[in-house]
């Protein structure tokens, strides 16, 4: 049984080599994501290289999410590694760079003082410290209360619920590893820390004045109030979206994030986005060699919910046995992926407007994920040059298996993201029929579809024209 939801692993020192690689990829990874806020571009370089080299060896199509660390807060350096701030006491958070201690600290943000307000809150290492603002001279100093206290070290997170941050999106280290990843091809862009959708559309400005060639997706991580407020816009603007539960749990009260989570997924599904839920999903298998049952439920609701994806983060970066978590995901997500309600999708048929250029479009990946349903087809078959109607068809959630071919090298790999989809080059041009029948020799030989099965060919007509879909074709397997 092959699995329809994507895993995306995280790179790191446990999981760099090309044996490694290659093992999460046999047991299940679909995407790697490189994470820039870690790792020297050499590293990085050495990662696409093993990442490329095992494509090739095992014929696969595994992507790459090059994910930029964005304008992240940070503590800087503090005595001793550790420093205990106690209830009750006060604190000076300067944007004077200094080694912190219980009563001093520096913040990596400089408009700090002017930006945050008396009786905000901050909160550093994950919320686990938390401090009250006072007072602020506007420039360089912030006064406040430390309301629930603990050991402070180095370079922990910060986070501001409450305040208006004015840094810009990308921080100028992002401009340097996003001309970087460009450089490398990858197949995805994470932005950190979307706050509207202007920040997605300055990405997309960017990627296009580095490179007008690139292809590069982007992925909207939100894990920001302020998104939330935003989200219809961020979602039409975007190519993904990625539910940073780390953050996002941090920045909202905690017992919201569920109900966000599914929101997020809804909407995404409803745009044909792909959705990728992240963060503390198999967490105690960091160390351990099975998960708590608490993290089984947590990716079996994810995949329920309709995410696209899962992903791993410390437990294959920095984890004690990548491919083992890899191997203990993909079993759930198979497991529930035979048992759930997940499939054939109600959505709305899409409104008669001749005036909306993928009407035609949109109408033939409907009608054929409807036809599939009802005639209880094994295969729905497309070509695609541009992706579009993988997205699309994948968004219907079919039980019949979604088979993409296309002579467009480069989406295939960004397509390993999308729920469902299993991508195969084809460079051939010859007729509509003599395509057709091509495929279905090429995916019964290697044991896709078989005698007897019902199957729908997706294609436009003329194919030398590589248009939009406009053919739906409904045949049995001889």
């Amino acid at each position: 049984m092959t699995k329809r939801t994507k895993i995306v692993v995280t790179l790191g020192p446990a999981s760099s080599s090309v044996e490694v690689i290659e093992e999460m990829v046999r047991t299940g990874a679909d995407v790697c994501r490189i994470n820039f806020s870690h790792g020297s571009y050499q590293d990085i370089i050495e990662q696409i290289k093993n990442i490329r080299a095992i494509n090739k060896k095992l014929d696969t199509h595994t992507a790459i999410l090059a994910d930029l660390q964005g304008p992240k807060l940070r503590i800087g350096l503090v005595e001793d590694n550790g420093v205990e701030l106690v209830e009750g006491k006060e604190i000076t958070i300067t944007t004077e760079e200094c080694i912190g201690t219980a009563e001093r600290i520096y913040i990596t943000y400089p408009q700090f003082p002017r930006d945050v307000k008396v009786g905000e809150n901050i909160l550093i290492d994950d919320g686990k410290l938390l401090l009250t603002v006072i007072s602020t001279n506007g420039k360089d100093e912030v006064r406040a209360v430390i309301s629930h206290g603990g050991i402070l070290s180095s370079k922990k997170g910060v986070n501001l619920p409450n305040t208006k941050i004015s840094l810009p999106c990308l921080t100028e280290k992002d401009l340097k590893d996003l001309e970087f990843a460009l450089s490398q091809d990858t197949d995805w862009i994470g932005l950190s820390f979307v706050r509207s959708a202007a920040d997605i559309i300055e990405l997309k400005h960017l990627i296009q004045t580095i490179d007008p060639s690139a292809k590069a997706k982007v992925v909207a991580k939100i894990e920001k109030p302020e998104a939330i407020l935003e989200i219809d816009n961020i979602i039409k603007e975007t190519d993904a979206l990625m539910v940073a539960r780390g953050d996002l749990g941090v920045e909202v009260p905690m017992q919201e994030v569920p109900v966000i989570q599914k929101m997020l997924v809804r909407k995404c599904l409803e745009q044909s986005k792909p959705v990728i839920i992240a963060t503390q999903m198999m967490e105690s298998m960091i160390t351990n060699i099975a998960p708590t049952r608490a993290e089984v439920s947590d990716v079996a609701n994810s995949v329920m919910d309709g995410a696209d994806a899962v992903m791993l983060s410390a437990e294959t970066s920095v984890g004690k046995h990548p491919a083992k978590v890899v191997e203990a995901m993909t079993k759930i997500i198979e497991h529930i992926e035979k048992e759930s309600p997940i499939y054939n999708r109600d959505n709305a048929a899409p409104e008669v407007n001749l005036h909306n250029e993928r009407f035609i479009s949109d109408s033939i990946c409907y009608t054929a994920a409807k036809m599939a349903q009802r005639t209880k087809a094994a295969a729905i078959i497309t070509m695609t040059h541009s992706g579009y109607t993988a997205f699309k068809l994948a968004s219907h959630r079919p039980k019949a298996h979604i088979y993409v071919f296309t002579d467009n090298l480069r989406i295939l790999t960004t397509l390993n993201l999308v729920w469902g989809v299993k991508g195969f080059y084809y460079d051939k041009s010859i007729s509509t029929d003599h395509t057709i029948a091509d495929i279905k020799f090429i995916l019964k030989k290697n044991g896709y579809i078989k005698l007897n099965d019902l199957i729908i060919n997706i294609a436009s007509v003329p194919l030398s024209e590589k248009g939009k879909s406009n053919m739906v074709k409904l045949s049995a397997v001889e």
